[in-house]
């Protein structure tokens, strides 16, 4: 008897043990911003789901500052993990949550049953320390209660009718090159720049000037070298002002002290250097400053400089130290050189984010460059894409939607984010000279693939988008298109296009949109958004191969560089896509119901490739000779189905709405298998009647008319 009731009694313990287990593992975490807009409303996603009914019986509830119960409007999205308010009125409130709110409750714990936040009319700036303390506090919190919710938390590194968003890159004025710009009228930074008779290029760690005046016999004319920790990577050219743009490692202020070891934390921070190139030969540094974090963009426009980092700073120091320094930081040589904290009033937080990084806009007024302030401002969510007109910016971030629990059973991790599985966050902010100042912000559904999905009309924003992942065959992907007001108040879409395809390029001409999805052929969209509460698709081509890039040749042509594909069979099995050589298509989309594919040109094998294919600058325009080139690294398939290098340089193709039609070759065969990356052509450029391709170590020039060469200048290594 006393076995038996010893058996009970075990068997009692294990249970009780296996419950605790169960419950202490099944925390329920909330993820929601302490910020947010009268006019947006806020919202709060959970790790598990809400009964639906849970707002009518008053499980959830909100209170004010008083305890006082608010009648707001509530509701719980379809996933059952969104608790989303609207219509409540400037102040701070708390929301409550009873465990009856949730389902299965019986084994579930919450982390928090009480959430507060705040909502405003417009964005202020953080009140002081405590409060940038509290947002990274409650932030550790969520990953301690739950490490594997994760949602909400990234932790991963014009006028306005502006009319095409486009830039012919032709350089009418004074007769040379200008950068492949998104934006007429807004420059972007690049690896190459000129003024028509000096060509300032990036080589490695230096800045090389080069005099080109004289094409049979070009010099160095200058050279700017940095620092061992100090790499250039971008160049802005504005009347004599030369704007070298980098990253280097620095030591963390203030912490040398603290430091019970030899090792010194670093921080990253993208540099500034002005140089007086009134005359080239003698550039002169005429200030040096720079914003913590990694670059996110450049734009240049009215003679203003506009640069976004990305800063990822190290809250867990909470943990350790007493007064961690948690601001991203600054430096001006004008003003010592020493690093310092972005003070708190220059610091927001984006509604409707709730991320340990920052998104620091800095700008600053080139007419006077060694006089003029420098406006810095942190504002705490991070930021993917940019886009930027000459009155406005627009920065995205991922916003991770909670998996419903059917999607849940299906076995998906909620700690694995495919940037597919994410809504975007689009955040806008007006420019005044060199004052920034965010405007509105709206969630759009699915992600964005770069810069080109986006754009601004007629006080419109559009963005195209894909939702989910193309190679799910539960939840195939799916593509859409919105049309946002001045506000961010969306007012026309066309959703649900080319279901288990994905975006691979797109490109918006005015008031119309070119969209390329791809899965295993190229359907291209013309959809119209000439009334922006009623967008509609006017024709689609479906064509082998995908365009990675789309440029406009005039209002009824676009051009696509791209890959060509083709299907190879597997036995049992579905077909597989593999791609070919290079593809450029020309296509006239004058009849907007019914777009054609006017012509096509494959360059190469399978493993060509052009740095065109991921980075719109590298292409090279005439617009009045109707030239495009590009740099290329050529391969073709060996007879043993391998792939052979078979040589690198450029091409340049005359392209007009008869054809297409090569202009020049310009590669060189390869001496050995992988080819030499010191003269790898990274630009082309012209000025006046001359061709230059400027790679890493070199400039050579050519005959603009023939195409002959002309001369090599080297650098030295």
């Amino acid at each position: 008897m006393k076995k038996k009731k010893f058996w009970i009694i075990a068997i009692m313990a294990v249970l009780a043990v296996g419950l605790v287990f169960v419950v202490i593992n099944n925390k329920v975490s909330v993820s929601a911003s302490p910020i947010a807009l009268t006019e947006q409303g806020w919202k709060a996603n959970f790790s598990s789901s809400l009964q639906q009914e849970a707002v009518e019986k008053g499980d959830v509830y909100i209170t004010d500052a008083q305890n006082n119960r608010v009648e707001a409007e509530m509701y719980i999205q379809d996933n059952g993990k969104t608790l989303e308010v609207v219509g409540i009125n400037t102040g701070e409130y708390r929301l409550h949550i009873k465990r009856a709110a949730l389902k299965n409750r019986f084994f579930k714990n919450l982390t928090d049953t009480e959430i507060s936040f705040v909502v405003q009319e417009q964005l202020e700036k953080l009140s002081g320390e405590e409060q940038l303390r509290d947002y990274f506090s409650r932030l550790m919190e969520m990953y301690q209660n739950n490490q594997r919710y994760d949602v909400g938390i990234e932790e991963t590194a014009e006028s306005s009718d502006s009319s095409a968003s486009q830039s012919d890159g032709g350089g009418a004025e004074g007769d040379y090159s200008t950068t492949n710009n998104q934006v007429e009228g807004v420059d972007e930074a690049d690896l190459v720049k000129t003024d028509g008779s000096y060509i300032y290029s990036i080589s490695e760690s230096r800045v090389v000037i080069s005099d080109v005046r004289n094409p049979q016999e070009m010099t160095i004319a200058a050279e700017l070298p940095f620092t061992e920790n100090m790499y250039p990577e971008q160049l802005f050219l504005t009347e004599d002002t030369l704007v070298v743009m980098g990253s280097r490692y620095s030591a963390y202020p203030n912490m040398t002290a603290r430091m019970p070891h030899s090792w010194t934390p670093q921080i990253g921070v993208t540099s500034v250097y002005l140089y007086d190139v009134s005359n080239p030969q003698s550039p002169q540094l005429i200030r040096e400053f720079g914003t913590e974090g990694y670059l996110n963009g450049a734009r240049l426009t009215n003679n203003i400089l506009y640069f976004v980092t990305n800063v990822y700073p190290d809250y867990w120091m909470l943990e350790e130290q007493d007064e961690p320094e948690l601001r991203p930081h600054q430096y001006d040589s004008k003003k010592g050189g020493e690093l310092q904290p972005v003070p708190y009033d220059s610091i927001a937080i984006l509604p409707g984010t709730m991320e340990g990084s920052y998104s620091v806009i800095t700008a600053m007024d080139l007419t006077a460059p060694e006089t003029n302030d420098i406006s810095t401002d942190g504002f705490l969510g991070g930021s993917e894409q940019l886009y930027m007109n000459e009155d406005h910016l627009y920065l995205t971030a991922p916003a991770y939607v909670p998996l419903d629990d059917e999607e849940m059973r299906d076995g998906r991790r909620m700690d694995i984010w495919f940037p597919q599985q994410a809504n975007t966050e689009v955040f806008k902010f007006g420019l005044t000279g060199a004052t920034v100042e965010f405007i509105a912000s709206a969630e759009i559904t699915g992600a964005l693939l770069n810069q080109f999905s986006m754009d601004e009309f007629d006080g419109h924003f559009r963005a195209v988008t894909t939702e989910g992942i193309a190679w799910d065959l539960t939840t195939p992907s799916k593509n859409h298109l919105f049309v946002l007001d001045q506000q961010m108040n969306q007012v026309g879409s066309v959703e649900d296009l080319a279901k288990g395809e994905r975006i691979y390029s797109a490109r918006f001409i005015k008031d119309k949109a070119y969209m390329v999805t791809f899965k295993e052929t190229d359907p291209l969209f013309v959809i119209d958004v000439s009334t922006p509460s009623s967008p509609k698709v006017l024709g689609e081509l479906k064509i082998p191969g995908f365009s990675n890039y789309l440029h406009p040749l005039d209002d009824n042509h676009l051009i696509g560089f791209g890959y060509d594909t083709k299907l190879v069979p597997v036995k049992n099995g579905e077909p597989r896509v593999v791609t070919g050589g290079m593809k450029i298509s020309l296509f006239d989309v004058s009849d907007f119901e019914n777009p054609l594919e006017k012509d096509t040109e494959i360059i190469g094998g399978p493993g060509t490739y052009s740095a065109l294919q991921y980075d719109h600058k590298a292409l090279f325009t005439h617009q009045k000779k109707n030239l495009f080139g590009f740099p290329v690294s050529l391969y073709d398939e060996a007879s043993d189905e391998y792939i052979e290098f078979q040589g690198e340089g450029a091409l340049i193709y005359t392209i007009t709405t008869d054809g297409i039609s090569q202009a020049a070759s310009l590669i060189e065969q390869a001496n050995n298998q992988y080819g030499d990356w010191n003269t790898f052509v990274q630009r082309l450029l012209y000025i006046d009647d001359e061709l230059y391709t400027v790679a890493n170590g070199e400039i050579k020039s050519y005959e603009l008319e023939s195409f002959e060469p002309i001369a090599t200048l080297e650098f030295d290594k």
